[in-house]
């Protein structure tokens, strides 16, 4: 599930420095706690921090890397991975999380719900 970017509403999450690069954060926007993701320099990503395989809000501690063409997160239970563009978990579809809008703006991390 993608949430709508159009009329998402920012939350300013931190600095895009205090992320570092290949590594993840949970941040708490409306209540729910999304992972978001720094790849190299500039790039983000930001999907929902639950993993239902392991029943536990850790996605953010995952381990990034890529399957093919997919950019993925490990989950750091049961080492799913989870698609940074689509949610998708590969190994279990039926666990797949939302993703969110998310960009970088002015060296600050905005995440839209």
């Amino acid at each position: 599930m993608h949430r709508d970017l159009i009329n998402a509403r920012w939350t300013s999450i931190c600095k895009l420095d205090a992320i570092v690069p290949n590594t993840g954060v949970c941040a708490l926007v409306n209540g729910e706690q999304v992972a978001v993701f720094r790849l190299g320099d500039e790039r983000v990503f930001a999907i929902d921090n639950y993993d239902g395989n392991a029943g536990a809000s850790v996605l953010s501690r995952g381990l990034l890397g890529s399957m093919g063409e997919r950019i993925v997160v490990a989950s750091p239970i049961y080492k799913q991975h989870f698609d940074l563009l689509t949610g998708d978990c590969l190994e279990a579809p039926e666990h797949s999380v939302a993703t969110w809008p998310v960009k970088v703006e002015n060296g600050l991390v905005w995440v839209g719900a």
